[in-house]
């Protein structure tokens, strides 16, 4: 099988790990970086190239690991190779969905999937109305579009917390403010799915003094077994989004599990040390039972 993994270089960690499983398995695997990739539309059927090649028809499946900085275009590509036909790991609206958290937060609350109390304005005229809709200090400040923890904040009373949040609606960034769920005690699971399984689990525990528990963020990680409504949430999210291979990230609270994000291109590196699973390798095995099959 030939598969196009759309990434921007082969030297990251989860990146060179496809790529080493799926010729372990027997494939052509090529790297196609997605922000050199063009679709030329007009007259006859819409073409894909990366430079001045023509890659249109050179796969049965592409991997897409679209960084947030260019996820406009990168889900552009994916939907021009689904447009023809070509099997890919994640449809680019699943791509789109995920990285906007407050829209993977909309699917996920109408669908019944547990989330934190969470609330989005751009009004800066009642900021102290909207935190005390939370039931006021801490709250978790994000951007509806920040990854591995950047552009997360924890505003510990209300007057930082108006702060904050009126600095981000000057500068027109879109965000989020989330109820601060103390009894997490900084920290998450990270549930990794592929296809309609789960095939690893890690619990992240932030560094001290550091509320954010993501591995880029410093924290401790170590392999744990999700339980099963956790599982059933994870399964069901990726399932909603659209997306075939997935990052699901829950806190655990005195209510159960809330699901906090899920992440279209997970990174490998921290997961596969901290559990001992081969998780390159189920991708490619997904990709080689469902790739190739032209729709």
């Amino acid at each position: 099988m030939d598969i196009g993994l759309l990434s921007v270089s082969m030297n990251v960690y989860s990146t060179k790990r496809l790529a080493e499983e799926a010729e372990k398995l027997g494939h052509y695997i090529e790297l196609i970086d997605h922000t050199k990739c063009s679709v030329k539309l007009g007259l006859g059927r819409p073409e894909i190239y990366l430079g001045e090649e023509n890659v249109t028809n050179e796969f049965d499946a592409i991997i897409p690991r679209i960084g947030a900085k260019v996820t406009r275009h990168g889900a552009a590509i994916v939907k021009q190779f689904e447009m023809n036909g070509i099997f890919s790991t994640a449809r680019s609206l699943g791509i789109t969905r995920a990285r906007n958290k407050v829209r993977t937060l909309q699917i996920m609350a109408r669908k019944g999937i547990p989330i934190p109390e969470t609330l989005f304005s751009i009004n800066p005229d009642n900021i102290e109305e909207q935190i005390n809709l939370l039931g006021g200090p801490p709250v978790i400040i994000k951007l509806q579009e920040g990854t591995q923890g950047l552009g997360v904040i924890l505003a510990e009373s209300k007057k930082s917390a108006k702060s904050i949040i009126d600095t981000f609606y000057k500068m027109n960034t879109s965000i989020l403010i989330q109820k601060y769920i103390e009894e997490s005690n900084g920290e998450d699971i990270r549930i990794f799915v592929v296809g309609h399984k789960v095939v690893a689990a890690m619990k992240r525990r932030s560094a001290l003094g550091e509320f954010r528990s993501n591995v880029h963020r410093g924290g401790d990680t170590e392999a744990v077994k999700p339980t099963a409504k956790e599982q059933y949430i994870a399964l069901n999210a990726v399932k909603y989004l659209g997306l075939g291979v997935a990052g699901v990230d829950l806190i655990r609270s005195k209510k159960g599990p809330l699901l906090i994000e899920v992440n279209a291109s997970p990174g490998l590196q921290g997961i596969e040390a901290a559990t001992g699973v081969n998780i390159a390798r189920e991708v490619i095995l997904f990709v080689q039972k469902n790739g190739g099959r032209r729709k």
